[in-house]
């Protein structure tokens, strides 16, 4: 089987080096007898690998079970692994096989294995060295031929190095090792899946397709999807449902621009900030030190603190100081002295207030593009009242 149909017939999407590598690895540990450790971040679809791996193995028609060893309760994992006899302990009513039992003679894939107990582990390691185990409650020795695929999203050998998992599992799993890259580093991939996602979403739904203009693939490739195709996949859904409508003779697809897909991209922490993506500026900005979060943050900061000036100096040019009376008050002498020892800081220069103002104008631009010329939201989200955004506004928004 080629690659390509290898990857249609698993619904795996994606032309990345790195992703096509993975794959070849897959395929070639399959037909051995070797204990495969996936290794990647959560939502990659490591799954999909291990099903690739019992398939194209000699045990393709055995069982395949999965494992979380996450959702497994500690007190219960070796139970749900080897089995238990009755009256083992409490509720033990029946003696009941366990996931090495039932898998025998196939695939068990076990999912977060950095997340059994060192107690479990041991008893892993006896499994995968002897093909022995005991149920819980019980001193006969029993046996399985079940081949072990592993995954985990934590790096393994740190683990070891904090006591958390056995360094002797560690090796006897590693030797055969499987690396799915992350959807961040797989950018090309990224509208591929999107294309695929909200297809399948629209068909199911009788809705419009979304497609996206380039300036807006563009944005969409720049974001991290720390959750990765999971992430994806939902957003994907979640924007479709949103901005869709059903299908009819003379609409299939919507496109969205930079502008319209903005408002909807997902934030990993902070506030949100107004970011409508500018393919020229982005292009001009490439050789920078600084992304587009660390500029738009300095942007941000810059406008407050022109905020706050103006607003001194508006208290400034309200203060009306009376001219000092031979019967004023000590205390009000003491405060007109003080009043007159101050001496205004050194005005900025024109250019300075230029690049003030042209900075302070574009966030103001983006704020009311992001609420479609809506002056109160652009307000509120710019921290100012709506009196001072109107006061503040660009020359072409004072025509709208």
């Amino acid at each position: 089987m080629d690659l390509q149909a290898l990857k249609n017939k698993y619904d795996i999407i994606g032309n990345d080096p790195a992703l096509n590598e993975a794959l070849e690895t897959a395929v070639k540990f399959a037909p051995t007898g070797l204990s495969v450790l996936i290794q990647g971040e959560s939502g990659v679809g490591k799954e999909s690998f291990a099903r690739i791996i019992h398939q194209f193995s000699p045990r393709k028609q055995g069982a395949f079970f999965v494992v979380n060893c996450g959702a497994l309760p500690k007190e219960l994992v070796n139970s749900e692994l080897f089995g238990h006899v009755r009256g083992s302990f409490t509720g033990a009513t029946d003696t009941r096989k366990g996931y090495f039992e039932e898998a025998d003679g196939g695939t068990l894939f076990l999912d977060e294995i950095a997340e059994l107990p060192l107690e479990s582990q041991a008893l892993l390691l006896r499994v995968l060295q002897s093909g022995e185990y005991r149920k819980v409650g019980s001193n006969k020795v029993e046996h399985t031929d079940v081949r072990i695929v592993a995954a985990t999203n934590v790096h393994l050998y740190e683990a070891v190095k904090r006591g958390k998992f056995r360094e002797d599992l560690y090796f006897r799993l590693s030797a055969a090792q499987i690396r799915i890259p992350p959807l961040r580093d797989r950018r090309g991939d990224i509208y591929l899946l999107f294309r695929k996602f909200t297809s399948d979403f629209s068909e199911v739904n009788g809705m419009c397709k979304i497609s996206l203009k380039p300036e807006a693939i563009r944005l969409l490739e720049q974001y991290r999807w720390p959750g990765n195709i999971r992430q994806l996949q939902g957003f994907t859904q979640s924007l479709t449902a949103q901005l869709s409508t059903k299908v009819t003779p003379t609409l299939q697809r919507i496109e969205l621009s930079a502008a319209e897909l903005q408002p909807f991209m997902p934030m990993e922490e902070g506030e949100p900030i107004p970011v409508i993506y500018d393919a020229g500026a982005a292009q001009q900005a490439q050789g920078s030190a600084f992304n587009a979060d660390e500029r738009q943050a300095i942007f941000k900061a810059i406008l407050d603190i022109k905020q706050e000036v103006d607003a001194l100096k508006a208290r400034m040019d309200r203060r009306e100081l009376p001219l000092p009376q031979e019967t004023s008050a000590p205390e009000e002498e003491a405060e007109w002295q003080e009043q007159e020892d101050f001496q205004p800081e050194e005005q900025p220069s024109v250019e300075h207030s230029l690049s003030v103002r042209r900075t302070e104008e574009e966030l103001i631009r983006q704020a009311l593009e992001k609420y479609h010329g809506n002056r109160k939201k652009a307000a509120e989200e710019l921290g100012m009242s709506e009196r001072t955004l109107y006061r503040k506004l660009p020359e072409e928004y004072r025509k709208k």
